[in-house]
C-alpha cells in the first residue's frame, strides 16, 4: 500500500482497489441513526465500484462504495440488516417517494426565496 493511500485511510482489497475506511464508518453511523434500514447492493460497472445503498423506513437513503458484494453482505450481517441485490429486487418504492417529496420541498423553498427577493417587505 502506498504512502498516499495510508494517509487517506484507505485499505487494499482484492483486485488492487482501495476502499476508504470512512465509507464503512459512514454506513455504520447512518444505519445506527435511522430506523428499519435495508441495504441494496449495486454491481460494479466500468465507471463505478460496487456500491451499497442503505434505505430507511421513511425512504431516506445513502450510497457508499464497498469492496464488493461479499463485503456488503458481511457489513449487513454485522449490522443485522437485510441485504438485497438491486438487480434482482430493484429499489424500494419508499425511496422513490422520498425523492419525489424532497423535489417538491426544494421547489417550494426556491419559490419562497424568489418571492422574498421580489417583495422585501413581506
Amino acid at each position: 500500500m502506498g504512502l498516499v493511500n495510508r494517509l487517506r485511510g484507505a485499505r487494499r482489497v482484492r483486485g488492487g482497489r482501495h476502499i476508504p475506511e470512512a465509507e464503512e464508518a459512514h454506513l455504520r453511523a447512518w444505519a445506527a441513526a435511522h430506523h428499519s434500514v435495508e441495504a441494496f447492493v449495486e454491481p460494479r460497472t466500468t465507471v463505478t465500484d460496487t456500491t451499497v445503498v442503505m434505505v430507511a423506513s421513511d425512504g431516506s437513503w445513502t450510497r457508499r462504495r464497498v469492496a464488493g458484494p461479499q463485503a456488503a453482505r458481511k457489513l449487513g450481517r454485522s449490522l443485522r440488516i437485510p441485504v438485497y441485490d438491486v438487480q434482482l429486487v430493484g429499489y424500494p418504492q419508499r425511496m422513490r417517494d422520498h425523492d419525489a417529496r424532497e423535489r417538491v420541498l426544494r421547489e417550494r423553498r426556491r419559490r419562497a426565496d424568489l418571492q422574498d427577493r421580489d417583495d422585501p417587505q413581506r
